[in-house]
């Protein structure tokens, strides 16, 4: 009998590779699947509902209470001086005349809403219980939470009712230290449901560790390992015609999220130092502005350049435009310093190979399949001795790169997903972690 799963993830689940590969990998076996996420409301062509196969659906919640929506679009009208906000305002400054304690009382509080952080507690919240609502609709026999900012809705769902069902808690990220997670918060709170999941899955052997050491018991791991490819297979999009570069121009690539603690800017500050070659980002975030602003101050527009975030299914089409690529975390915390990085993956699947940081699970990964050269990611002169190195050794940079094709038969996740599959059968059987 195929057993239902409802899995949550806090995002618009549009490049979501992992959530994408488990949902996959489930359906494809005894489960039906629905991923519960996030509706965004700039793309009106992302649809609230999905079907991605018979046994994989996609519902997403509203981003936004419809109550804000109203309120900012009034305030909007009333702004721009339109005649509906205009008629608008005057019935409310008539009804302020009428009842003015509780009309004023409630002015206030809309005001509070739209302009402070409650906006920010007002608008997760409803996602929160979004998600719980749709989670509690249908008849699942276990729930998935995808990192810590959707456990208390799998916690909801699962557990707080009178026939319990199974959790499974899936923690891509160490929340207890990454950016962004300073306040102390995010650690008080996993260490409350830790006790309360049926099974946890990270993503390498370091970070099991690090949990078995932080709550005792050792996680299930799952790789972050991409789909296997056939390169041959795949249509080439030409970063060269893209960006109007020669033929030969040999492209340095970094592909990801351009995100503080990266090495980003390492990267730049290493450009002028590259013998040859141009600098390429293909991806989108908070810092992106800030290394454009960077680059003009160098002058390095001829040497540097950026491309938009492309669609998943896109991205190893320009890969493999690559001469090498780059995945230089700086180690800012212990989720940095022990990630396996899903690109570094992207990068051997697509025969690409790469300067990295000396990490444990990437160095083992690098150094142990001779994919690349690992360096200190603090230090931009030595992330461009790398490059040169690969650069004037075009020897050594195709040995490299052969390398990569052997190192893709392991590193994939039609082998990983197994290790998925074990751990939804334990869970049924009621023996959750390894």
């Amino acid at each position: 009998m195929r057993k239902n799963v409802c899995m949550f993830v806090w995002n618009h689940f549009t490049n979501d590779a992992r959530v994408l590969r488990e949902c996959t990998t489930l359906s494809e076996e005894n489960y039906s699947v629905d991923l519960i996420c996030i509706q965004d409301p700039k793309d009106s062509n992302l649809p609230l509902y999905e079907e991605r196969n018979p046994n994989f659906r996609v519902h997403r919640v509203r981003r936004y209470p419809l109550l804000l929506d109203m309120m900012k679009m009034g305030f909007r009208l009333c702004v721009q001086k339109k005649p509906v906000g205009l008629l608008a305002l005057a019935l409310w400054l008539v009804v302020c005349y009428l009842f003015p304690i509780p009309v004023i009382t409630l002015t206030i509080l809309c005001v509070l809403l739209l302009k402070t952080k409650l906006q920010v507690v007002w608008v997760r919240g409803s996602i929160i219980l979004n998600m719980i609502k749709k989670g509690m609709q249908k008849n699942y026999d276990i729930y998935h939470s995808n990192d810590l900012n959707t456990l208390p809705q799998g916690f909801m769902c699962s557990k707080i009712r009178f026939k319990k069902r199974k959790l499974v808690y899936d923690s891509h990220e160490v929340q207890t230290s990454r950016t962004g997670y300073d306040s102390g918060i995010y650690g008080k709170m996993e260490s409350f449901f830790i006790d309360k999941i049926n099974a946890m899955i990270v993503e390498n052997h370091t970070r099991a560790k690090y949990n078995e050491d932080l709550y005792g018991f050792y996680p299930n791991v799952v790789h972050n390992y991409p789909f296997k490819q056939d390169i041959n297979e795949n249509e080439t999009l030409s970063i060269h015609k893209i960006l109007g570069l020669p033929e030969g121009e040999k492209i340095l690539l970094y592909q990801g999220g351009i995100q503080t603690g990266r090495g980003l800017d390492k990267l730049i500050q290493a450009a002028p130092l590259f013998n040859e070659g141009t600098l390429v980002f293909i991806g989108d975030g908070r810092i992106k502005p800030e290394l454009e602003r960077m680059v003009n101050e160098m002058d390095l527009n001829h040497k540097v350049k950026f491309l938009p975030k492309v669609n998943l299914s896109d991205l190893p089409n320009y890969t493999k435009n690559a001469y090498l690529g780059f995945q230089v975390l700086n180690n800012v915390c212990f989720n940095h310093f022990s990630a396996s990085s899903n690109k570094l993956f992207e990068y051997i699947m697509s025969h690409v190979p790469v300067v990295a940081c000396s990490f444990p699970e990437i160095k083992r990964v690098v150094e142990g399949e001779h994919v690349g050269l690992c360096v200190d990611s603090h230090n931009h002169v030595e992330i461009a001795n790398a490059v040169n190195v690969l650069l004037e050794n075009e020897i050594l940079r195709n040995e490299m790169s052969e390398n990569c094709k052997q190192a893709k038969l392991k590193y994939n996740w039609e082998v990983e997903k197994e290790n998925l599959l074990t751990i939804y059968k334990r869970v049924e059987l009621n023996e959750g972690n390894a």
